[in-house]
C-alpha cells in the first residue's frame, strides 16, 4: 500500500479536518467512495411513504452528513482525472474481455473452442518520428540513415540515439514542418468510420467465402468483437480488438465447422487492405483518402501461455489496460479546450501543441464542420468511443455494475420497513441537486489513508462550493 507523503502543512490541514468532522462518519462515507479523488457532492432528500394512507415512513436529508452533502463517486474511466474509478473501469473492462473468451458472467465455457484472435489495426505513417527500437532484445538507433539528406526545412532524416523509455522526444517528428499535422488529424476523426467499414468489409469477404449471402451468413455465423482505442506516441489512434467466431445465436452456438482461425487471419488481413474513407473537401484542404497502416498483426488466443502463445488473461489485461487511458501518455490534456485558448500557454508538448492547433483551424471550416475538430482538439481529433463491444460479445459493463449494486445492498441494506407492513406499499420519493464537487488537501490525505490509493500531487485537488475555508 502506498504511503501518502505528508509535509507539516498537510498535517496542519488533516488536523483540522479531523477536528471538524465526525472521523468515523466520515471515513465510512472515504470508504463508501473507494478512495474517489473527484466525489460529486449531492444535497437532497430521500421519503420512504405509505402508498395507501401517505404516511411518511422514514425520512433521510443529507443535512445530517458532515458539510450537509452526501459524496458518490466519480465513475470516470480516466486515469489522469481519478485512480480509484479509473480501476473499477479497468477492472469491469477486464471481466467483460475475459468472459467472452472464457466464459462465466451468464457466457457459457463452451466459448473458449470458439475461433479468437487478437487484432491490432494501426494508422499510416505521417513522417518520420523519434521512435524506441528493441530488437532481440538490444536497443537499436531511432532512425540511422547514412545517407540521410537534409529535408527542405534543412533537419537531417536521422537519428541515431537510442531512446530510453521516458525519453520526452519519442513521438516527436524529426522535423515538424515535414510532418503531416493534417492527415494526423483527420485519421483520428475518422477513425471510427474506418473501424465501422472494415466490420463490414470482414463480414462481406466471410460470405465469399463460404458461399453464402449475407442473409444466409447471419443465420450461420456471428462475428462478435470487442475493441479498445490506444493513442500513440505520435499522436494517432491504433485499435486492437479481439475478434470471435460465433454460431448464429453467439457464444451459446458454435460456428460452422470452415470458420476457422486461419479463415480469421485471412479475412482481417484482407479488410483492412480493402477500405478506405475519404475526407470532405474544403479550401486548401483537398479530400484525400485515408485507410489503416501497413502493420496489421493477427495473433490466435489460445488457452496455454506454456509455449509463448497468447492467453485469454493476457488479452484482457491488455485492452482493460488502455480501457482508461487517453492522450496522457503524449502530454496533452484530458479536458476540453475553452473558447479562445491561449494554446502557447498550455502545459503540453510542442507536438501536441501543434496537433491541437491543427484541430482548430481544420475545425474553424464549415465544410469540415461535421468532424467537431474544435470540440474535440484536446484528443488530437478523436471523437469516437475508447471501448466497444458488439452486442453479443459477452456481458455489459451496466450488468456488472448491477450485480456490485445489489451485493452492496445486499451487505447494506439501510432502512427497511417494519415487520407489519408490505415493502410493495413503500413508496420513496428522492429529490437532489449538485452542490460541488472534488476533495480539499485534507480530505485526499486521509482518503489516501484509508483506502491505500495514491495521493494526489499538491494543487491538483478541486474545492468546489463545499468550504467557505479554502485551506480545508
Amino acid at each position: 500500500m502506498p504511503n501518502p507523503v505528508v509535509t507539516p502543512d498537510d498535517a496542519r490541514l488533516m488536523a483540522g479536518i479531523l477536528d471538524r468532522f465526525d472521523f468515523d462518519q466520515w471515513a465510512t462515507r472515504a470508504r463508501a467512495t473507494a478512495g474517489c479523488a473527484q466525489p460529486v457532492y449531492l444535497k437532497g432528500t430521500v421519503d420512504h411513504v405509505h402508498a395507501t394512507t401517505g404516511e411518511s415512513l422514514h425520512h433521510y436529508t443529507t443535512d445530517s452528513e458532515p458539510d450537509g452533502a452526501l459524496p458518490i463517486a466519480c465513475k470516470t474511466r480516466r486515469a489522469s482525472r481519478c485512480p480509484a474509478c479509473a480501476e473499477t473501469y479497468r477492472a469491469d473492462t477486464y471481466q467483460l474481455i475475459r468472459a467472452g473468451l472464457v466464459g462465466g458472467k451468464n457466457v457459457p465455457d463452451t466459448v473458449t473452442t470458439h475461433p479468437a484472435a487478437f487484432v491490432t489495426l494501426t494508422a499510416p505513417s505521417f513522417g518520420p518520428v523519434h521512435t524506441r527500437r528493441v530488437k532481440d532484445g538490444r536497443l537499436l538507433p531511432c532512425h540511422a540513415r547514412r545517407d540521410a539528406q537534409p529535408c527542405p526545412h534543412g533537419v537531417k532524416s536521422s537519428c541515431t540515439v537510442r531512446h530510453g523509455a521516458d525519453d520526452p522526444r519519442l513521438g516527436e517528428p524529426l522535423c515538424g514542418d515535414c510532418y503531416d499535422y493534417t492527415g494526423s488529424v483527420l485519421f483520428n476523426a475518422l477513425a471510427p468510420e474506418l473501424w465501422r467499414r472494415f466490420t463490414l468489409a470482414l463480414r462481406r469477404y466471410l460470405a465469399r467465402a463460404a458461399g453464402l449471402t449475407h442473409k444466409e451468413l447471419r443465420e450461420t455465423l456471428t462475428v462478435s468483437f470487442a475493441k479498445v482505442a490506444e493513442y500513440q506516441r505520435r499522436g494517432v489512434v491504433h485499435f486492437h480488438a479481439v475478434i470471435r467466431f460465433d454460431g448464429p445465436t453467439g457464444p451459446s452456438s458454435t460456428p460452422p465447422a470452415w470458420a476457422t482461425s486461419g479463415l480469421l487471419d485471412d479475412a482481417v488481413r484482407h479488410a483492412a487492405a480493402a477500405v478506405s474513407v475519404a475526407s470532405p473537401d474544403a479550401p486548401d484542404v483537398p479530400a484525400r483518402t485515408l485507410a489503416w497502416g501497413d502493420q496489421v498483426d493477427v495473433r490466435a488466443i489460445t488457452g496455454s501461455a506454456a509455449s509463448g502463445d497468447l492467453t485469454e488473461t493476457a488479452v484482457a489485461g491488455y485492452i482493460a489496460k488502455y480501457a482508461t487511458k487517453a492522450t496522457e501518455c503524449l502530454g496533452t490534456l484530458d479536458h476540453r479546450l475553452g473558447p479562445g485558448v491561449d494554446l502557447a500557454a498550455l502545459d503540453v508538448t510542442p507536438h501536441a501543441r501543434r496537433l491541437m492547433a491543427e484541430c482548430l483551424r481544420l475545425g474553424a471550416l464549415e465544410e469540415l464542420a461535421e468532424l467537431r475538430l474544435t470540440a474535440w482538439a484536446h484528443m488530437l481529433g478523436f471523437r469516437g468511443h475508447f471501448s466497444t463491444k458488439s452486442r453479443r460479445y459477452s456481458t455489459t459493463l451496466g450488468a456488472l455494475r448491477q450485480v456490485r449494486i445489489d451485493y452492496i445492498r445486499q451487505q447494506q441494506p439501510g432502512w427497511q420497513p417494519p415487520d407489519d407492513i408490505d415493502p410493495a406499499q413503500v413508496l420513496v420519493v428522492a429529490e437532489w441537486r449538485f452542490h460541488s464537487q472534488g476533495l480539499t488537501r485534507a480530505e485526499a490525505l486521509v482518503t489516501a489513508a484509508l483506502t491505500g490509493r495514491q495521493l494526489p500531487p499538491p494543487g491538483s485537488t478541486r474545492v468546489g462550493a463545499k468550504f467557505s475555508d479554502p485551506s480545508l
